[in-house]
């Protein structure tokens, strides 16, 4: 089938924390929905059947609970009665950016994703009805290729977003299509968590994920475009993510990916959208079962030759490293009770630094869960202390062999070379307790190998 993403960059209100009207918080979204319209056009235009717009993309950011209220539309949360917004503006008021996303869709006759504020009258009888008496919620809407609305996502797991509320219970949301099949539909921070992400993916079986970000890139390990890809590895699912475009606030990576192929844009020099398009398989089988025949040996090796061990920050936690020194080594690594080995080859020695690391901990800034991970790095300089820097650009072409004594199924795969460009390996999957990673000669310079685990249960 033929998708469409559009990495948005918002015009977003110059005082957010101000409080508007209704009608001038419309006019600035109806600005943002101006350029959504053209895009669907050119999306319809190349033969796309589904586009998706980012998380934020209508609204913008940095509100506070009342100065969003004016931007926030009703969309009633049930899947019962369809509604076409397009059709019958008049069932609901204060529905006017549901109603023009309805008839782009319509106009266009194409499946539309996209993300905007919603508010929920609540009763003062409901112990968990906010103060003001209403619910704010970070929302999904889906739409058909008629303009219906097909389905509604209200965001969980929300990342320092005062203006809004978490639903009462996860939402798991999904819809149909006649070309795909069912998509599922999540946003942004909800990637990293077992509730409700992976819990729709599973309890569905579901092959096809909207995903609507407004996220913040942070090297070496969850750069956008790095781990969307990493998620549709790790689950075999097709992805279809539209994030924001604010290179200044580091904010750029979007694509459409599948467990062995991504199209993706990640810009931080220029300004602007940029309207992605692809044909992409729909997934009916797993591909993992492919990837479980990994040639892979554990050696336990003896300490004794292992080069010097030595702390370092990267992303705020605190790993444990050994330097990758020379042209070809085996090294390993251990905290707590996962240990990380690595078999390396380079062909030229460049003058760069790398370094293999281990964290097996909760991690606390910006977010609480539990992670274990197995990363080979370029270090940002020479020294130890710059490992666990965000680096963008490396030459040195390593084959590796990476594995872990893993405790948790639920690994993601990272592979992000040089230009925050993505690699696949050559073989990944489980073998004898162990996963594995594998490559023979990146496509460009290393930035980064890793298996990210995710321990859920110990969040």
């Amino acid at each position: 089938y033929v998708a469409a993403v559009y990495e948005h960059e918002s015009i977003l209100s110059p005082a957010p924390a101000a409080l508007v009207g209704r009608r001038s918080a419309l006019e600035l979204m109806g600005r943002n929905l101006d350029i959504y319209e053209q895009q669907v056009l050119a999306a319809a235009r190349q033969g796309a059947q589904i586009i998706v717009f980012p998380e934020d993309g209508i609204h913008g950011f940095n509100f506070t609970r009342s100065s969003i209220y004016p931007y926030l539309d009703f969309v009633p949360h049930s899947q019962s009665g369809k509604w076409n917004p397009c059709r019958e503006p008049y069932l609901f008021n204060d529905t006017e950016v549901v109603q023009r996303l309805s008839c782009m869709a319509l106009k266009n006759k194409i499946f539309l994703v996209a993300n905007l504020g919603t508010k929920q009258p609540c009763e003062r009888a409901d112990p968990r009805c906010p103060s003001d008496g209403r619910y704010q919620f970070n929302t999904n809407v889906a739409f058909a290729a008629d303009g219906a609305l097909l389905a509604t996502y209200r965001k969980h797991n929300l990342y320092f977003e005062s203006a809004f509320d978490t639903p009462p219970e996860p939402d798991y949301a999904f819809f149909d299509t006649p070309f795909a099949g069912k998509f599922g539909m999540f946003t942004c921070f909800d990637i990293l968590f077992f509730e409700p992400a992976v819990n729709l993916i599973r309890q569905y079986n579901l092959k096809q994920i909207v995903y609507p970000t407004a996220w913040m890139n942070q090297l070496p390990l969850l750069s956008a475009v790095e781990f969307q890809q990493a998620f549709a590895t790790a689950f075999s699912v097709n992805i279809l993510a539209a994030n924001i475009h604010h290179p200044t606030l580091g904010m750029t990576g979007s694509g459409i990916y599948t467990p062995v192929k991504s199209f993706i844009y990640h810009n931080m020099e220029s300004y602007g959208g940029k309207l992605i398009v692809a044909e992409i398989p729909v997934i009916s089988t797993d591909y993992r079962t492919n990837l479980e025949k990994t040639p892979g040996r554990v050696s336990e090796k003896g300490k004794d030759q292992s080069p010097p061990s030595f702390y370092a920050e990267m992303m705020y936690d605190n790993f444990t490293f050994v330097p990758v020194w020379g042209e070809k080594g085996e090294l390993q690594v251990c905290a707590n009770t996962l240990c990380c080995y690595l078999n390396y080859q380079r062909a030229v020695l460049t003058d760069e630094l790398y370094a293999l690391g281990v964290f097996d901990g909760l991690h606390t800034v910006h977010g609480t869960y539990y992670v274990q991970a197995c990363a080979l790095v370029k270090c940002g300089g020479l020294s130890f202390s710059t490992c666990g820097q965000e680096v963008t650009d490396a030459t040195a072409l390593i084959d590796f062999q990476l594995w872990g004594n893993m405790s948790t199924p639920y690994i993601f795969p990272l592979l992000l070379t040089s230009g925050i460009t993505l690699d696949f390996a050559d073989h990944m999957g489980w073998k004898n307790n162990h996963y594995f990673l594998s490559k023979n000669r990146t496509s460009s310079g290393l930035l980064t190998a890793a298996l990210y685990g995710r321990w859920y249960e110990k969040d």
